[in-house]
C-alpha cells in the first residue's frame, strides 16, 4: 500500500447525506405547491434528476440546463405545467438547510485532518455545497473546497481534476486517493487521469465491469484499514 499525502472526498452520499436533505426538500416544495410527495412520486423524481446529471457528467447538458428543467419535466409527468426555474430556486433554498451527515464522517475527517491534507471534489452548485459544509461543521477542516461550478468543469472531466491539481501545493499524483460514491464521476474521473480510487459503496451496488476501483469499502471507518501502512494513519488507532 502507498504511503498517502493527500485525500481528496467527494461530498453528497459521501461524507453527507444528499438522499435525507433532497428528501426534506421535496416535501418543502411540494407543500409549496400544494401537492401531495409520494414515494412514487419521489422515485420517478430521482429517475428524472439522475438521467439529466448523467448526461451533465457526460458533458451533454449544462449544469442551468439540468437544475432549470428537472421540476417542469417532473411536474408534465404529473399533468401541471410550472416554472422550472422558479420551483428550482424554491428548492434550492430547501436543499441548503439540509446538512445530514453520513454516519463516522465527522469524526472520521476530524481524525484525517492532523494528519493528511483533505480536500473536497464536489459536482453541485457553489452556495448550496459551501452552506452545507459550514452547517456541517466539515468546512474548516478542508485545506480547499472545489466545487464544479467553480472550476468551469465536472466530474469525470479530465479538466476538473487539472484544475484541482494545479491549486493544491506540492501535488503529487502518487500520493494522492480520492473517495467517493460514485463509479461514474468519481472512480471514473480518478482513474482517467492516474488516481488511485477508493469507492464508498455502502449499498453493495453492483460493480460497472469497466470501472474497478483501487479499494472499495462499506462504511467510511474502513478506510482507515486503507490508510494503515503510513506511519500517520497509526495515530488514528
Amino acid at each position: 500500500m502507498k504511503d498517502y499525502k493527500t485525500l481528496l472526498f467527494d461530498l453528497d452520499d459521501t461524507l453527507l447525506d444528499f438522499g435525507a436533505a433532497e428528501t426534506l426538500a421535496l416535501k418543502l416544495l411540494f407543500q409549496e405547491q400544494n401537492h401531495i410527495l409520494t414515494p412514487e412520486i419521489e422515485k420517478m423524481y430521482k429517475k428524472i434528476n439522475q438521467g439529466l446529471w448523467q448526461s451533465f457528467e457526460e458533458g451533454k447538458l449544462s449544469r442551468d440546463e439540468v437544475v432549470n428543467t428537472r421540476f417542469s419535466l417532473l411536474f408534465k409527468e404529473l399533468g401541471k405545467e410550472v416554472n422550472g426555474t422558479l420551483l428550482e430556486k424554491n428548492y434550492r433554498h430547501y436543499l441548503e438547510q439540509g446538512h445530514q451527515l453520513i454516519e463516522g464522517a465527522f469524526e472520521m475527517i476530524s481524525k484525517l485532518q492532523n494528519h493528511y491534507d483533505l480536500y473536497i471534489v464536489t459536482n453541485g452548485v457553489s452556495r448550496t455545497q459551501y452552506k452545507r459544509l459550514r452547517d456541517s461543521g466539515l468546512f474548516p477542516l478542508f485545506k480547499g473546497i472545489f466545487v464544479s461550478e467553480d472550476t468551469g468543469y465536472q466530474k469525470p472531466m479530465k479538466e476538473f481534476f487539472d484544475y484541482v491539481f494545479n491549486r493544491i501545493p506540492n501535488f503529487s499524483l502518487d500520493q494522492t486517493l480520492i473517495i467517493g460514491d460514485s463509479l461514474g464521476a468519481d472512480i471514473k474521473g480518478g482513474q482517467q487521469v492516474g488516481l488511485d480510487t477508493c469507492w464508498f459503496n455502502p449499498n453493495l451496488k453492483v460493480k460497472n465491469s469497466e470501472i474497478i476501483p483501487t479499494y472499495e469499502i462499506q462504511k467510511l471507518e474502513e478506510l482507515y484499514e486503507i490508510l494503515l501502512s503510513s506511519e500517520k494513519a497509526l495515530l488514528l488507532k
